[in-house]
């Protein structure tokens, strides 16, 4: 009767179970509420998105994408000319494009931002992992696994009763062979019956990852320091021509951010002469240049004492803290024009623009000093010049061997009164009246050195007085040109040292058997992948043998590649799935 009853209880109990779960399941989630974030809650979980390795790879790809804009449009540093006409030539899009600082790309608001938040980004990633890695290398080696066998690497050795090396003394001698090998060794209970050490190698691989993220921020950093307060720009010099560092001194000039004029240094560079060597001797490539030679003087102040100096391709002179590279060279024709009153107007070098081969150079000569019409002309220079049976002329060399200055005049206003700016190299006849022209009776005009030719209608002469070499060079000041090489260098050596150095750890254990031998357990752990821990093993294995001289068969090394899961006996032991010590996501 009373099993009846109880079994009558225990169903009616069992029936009533799931519906006072049901219940009070309900209640739970009813009563259960998400806890509310704050300020300070969201500005944590802010920081610790912005601050992931995975973010700052994010904002590092971004920032090569928003630099794509820069090398399709182009850029107002650089040349604001081009930029404004381009926005005349594309008036529906242009001004668009130059709302949202296209044409400003590097010193836009968006790329400074992804730029920032880059550079913050690493710092808040680096900084935390030095702090840990820093208490990390000052902690102990983790304590002994209570199970050895369970590690990837594991061996065992037997030391005979008849060699007398107690457990304390074998060891002692395990860790003097570890300590020889680089690791860092803790020797536990060395009295007792069962004496252990932990040793830890590779902290190295650690400081590499540092080292290369924080050579990142310094290269960031550096490239920053050279937008700001670096600039650049291009000057041509004649032969007998001088350049000083000023700003009046450039043809074009490209300052940084924070640029001021007064961090020009005033040195001065002349061009002395301008040697070329042509090759006479191939064939396929007869009458190529194949050296460059400028010879300068150069000054680091109007005081200091005048040094001469080459300037070769790839082989920069520096001055105050500027490198000037020799970039291009070319002829300039000198020519003598005399107005229509008899007056000189204009006597020099004119720079002649390359155009083909051999040195065939285009030329542009403006005259707005020229009474009572300004002159202008135009037309070509030839170093050595043949004339085909159609009568047109060509370079058949580079060399001076036969120079000749082919032009066609003008007259009228140049448009220079305006202000408004021209190039150099370029001439708008449009509103020009023609004076000399193949297609005109007095035809065109072609001068040898030292012959001269008058204008028609009185309008004056030109003469052709000889020619003159000239070079183009770059002038650079970077400020964190060196600095951004220097930590590109650490970034290389980090990287290198971070891939190829391995984070291990080795537990050897000690201990007495009942036939007064003494037995040796010795295990390997790595913190991720290495594929050379089996190697280590072996080499920390012929080690201990030799030290002990034993036979090298003695207890056979076991490898477990896949070692089972740690019971509650092993609680504390590292296993493989769990690398030693601990990880962040960077």
């Amino acid at each position: 009767m009373s099993e009846r009853v109880n079994e009558e209880a225990k169903s009616a109990v069992t029936e009533a179970k799931p519906e006072s779960k049901a219940s009070g399941n309900a209640g739970a989630k009813a009563e259960a509420a998400l806890p509310v974030l704050g300020p300070r809650e969201m500005l944590r979980w802010a920081w610790t998105q912005l601050t992931s390795m995975r973010t700052a790879l994010f904002l590092l790809l971004l920032l090569a994408v928003a630099a794509v804009p820069g090398s399709l449009f182009p850029q107002r540093p650089a040349n604001p000319s081009v930029v404004t006409q381009y926005i005349k030539d594309n008036p529906d899009y242009g001004k668009i494009l130059d709302s949202l600082q296209l044409y400003d790309v590097y010193s836009s608001v968006w790329f400074s931002a992804i730029y920032l938040l880059l550079f913050t980004s690493l710092i808040g990633c680096v900084v935390p992992r030095a702090i840990a890695h820093y208490k990390a290398m000052r902690s102990q080696p983790p304590r002994t696994p209570k199970r050895l066998s369970r590690l990837p690497e594991y061996g065992t050795l037997a030391i005979p009763a008849r060699a007398g090396i107690p457990a304390s003394d074998a060891i002692n001698g395990a860790a003097a062979l570890l300590r020889k090998r680089g690791y860092r060794v803790e020797v536990r209970d060395d009295g007792g019956a069962e004496p252990s050490l932990g040793a830890e190698r590779g902290f190295l691989k650690e400081v590499g990852n540092l080292v290369f993220h924080t050579s990142l921020i310094g290269v960031l950093v550096s490239v920053a320091a050279g937008g700001l307060f670096g600039y650049s720009g291009q000057r041509i010099l004649v032969e007998g021509d001088t350049f000083v560092n000023t700003l009046v001194g450039y043809d074009q000039f490209t300052p940084g951010t924070n640029f001021q004029s007064s961090q020009l240094e005033p040195y001065s560079v002349q061009l002395d002469k301008f040697d070329i060597t042509f090759d006479r001797e191939s064939q396929g490539k007869f009458g190529q240049p194949i050296d460059f030679s400028a010879a300068v003087t150069t000054r680091e102040s109007p005081e200091a004492p005048a040094r001469q100096e080459i300037l070769k391709v790839n082989d920069p002179v520096t001055l105050g803290g500027t490198s000037i590279y020799l970039t291009g060279n070319g002829y300039a024709p000198v020519v003598t024009i005399r107005d229509g009153e008899g007056n000189v107007a204009m006597q020099g070098p004119v720079v002649a623009k390359l155009q083909g081969d051999n040195y065939y150079s285009s030329v542009v000569i403006k005259v707005p000093d020229a009474k009572p019409d300004q002159l202008g002309f135009v037309g070509f220079f030839l170093p050595t010049a043949f004339v085909t049976d159609e009568g047109v002329s060509f370079s058949g060399d580079p060399d001076l061997f036969n120079p000749q200055l082919t032009l066609n005049s003008f007259y009228g206003d140049l448009g220079l009164d305006a202000g408004a700016p021209q190039n150099v190299f370029e001439l708008d006849v449009a509103d020009l009246t023609p004076l000399n022209a193949r297609n005109l009776d007095a035809g065109g005009i072609t001068l040898a050195p030292g012959t001269s030719y008058t204008l028609p209608d009185g309008k004056g002469s030109i003469s052709f007085d000889g020619v003159k070499r000239y070079i183009g060079v770059d002038i650079h000041h970077n400020p964190g040109q060196l600095y951004a090489l220097i930590f590109a260098l650490l970034a290389v050596a980090g990287l290198v040292a971070s891939l190829y150095i391995n984070r291990r750890r080795a537990w050897v254990r000690t201990g007495t058997s009942d036939d007064g031998s003494t037995t040796v357990e010795y295990g390997l752990l790595a913190r991720g992948e290495d594929h050379r821990l089996a190697g280590e093993a072996a080499a920390i294995r012929r080690l201990l043998t030799t030290e002990w001289q034993l036979d090298n068969d003695s207890d056979a090394p076991q490898s477990q590649q896949t070692p089972s899961s740690p019971s509650a006996n092993d609680a504390g032991s590292p296993t493989p799935a769990s690398p030693a010590g601990p990880e962040k996501d960077h």
